[in-house]
């Protein structure tokens, strides 16, 4: 059994981790962590072997090196910090140490949507991209969306595309990639309906941290491709 500890856990996504790892027969639950609970991170990690942080971008980082420096294993689903301390402190360790994933986003047809809009910009380079998330959502652009854009430079060897943010109630979590060359246009587009899409991918990269290879790495498509 992996012992999962959820940091943000009285949180929306939070509370949908918790009960997605209470319902996995290879996992337990084993510490909930969130300032209405009355429950810090450093309460929770003595038990854990893999903290799950869904918190605020202000605190992510903190929770993240407290969890490196605990050995136990993070999964950050937290976007808007910068995550060079962290990639710098997981690759400092000696080794053995506990391995970091941070994931822009943990729904299996958003890494899709990603990967096709890096393959497209190589053949169509100019493009740009909308995101469209809940007017709670506290960072734009999107962890999502500057992260296509990160992996659409990067194919197209050129500079990253424009992103527009949208904050509305009433969305989950969408994103446009539109690519536009003479006489025609490409667009590809991911909806995330329900917070339930991202549970997969959670309990994926839970269950394959341990094993990844490299102590920092960004992107549910590390573990997928």
């Amino acid at each position: 059994m992996i012992r999962v500890a959820v940091a943000g856990a009285a949180g929306r996504m939070g509370q949908t981790v918790c009960a997605a790892v209470e319902q996995a027969d290879d996992m337990e639950l084993s510490g909930r962590a969130d300032p209405l609970l009355s429950s810090s991170v450093a309460d929770v990690l003595e038990e854990a072997q893999v903290l799950v942080d869904f918190t605020q971008p202000e605190v992510a980082l903190e929770n993240a090196l407290a969890s490196l420096h605990a050995g136990v294993h993070v999964v950050v689903g937290t976007s808007g910090f910068d995550p060079e301390p962290l990639r710098e402190a997981a690759c400092a360790q000696q080794a053995p140490g506990a391995n970091v994933l941070v994931v822009p986003n943990f729904a299996i047809g958003a890494v899709l949507m990603m990967r096709f809009a890096a393959e497209a910009a190589r053949h169509m380079p100019k493009a740009e991209i909308i995101e469209l998330h809940d007017d709670s959502k506290l960072d734009a652009p999107s962890g999502t969306a500057a992260r296509t854009a990160e992996l659409m430079a990067s194919a197209a060897g050129g500079p990253a595309p424009v992103v527009h943010s949208v904050r509305l109630p009433g969305l989950v979590a969408h994103q446009e990639v539109i690519l536009g060359e003479v006489g025609q246009t490409l667009t590809i587009r991911h909806d995330s309906t329900s917070r339930e899409s991202f549970m997969p991918g959670v309990l994926l990269a839970v269950r394959r941290i341990g094993a990844q290879e490299q102590p920092f790495m960004v992107g549910l498509e590390s573990l997928l491709f």
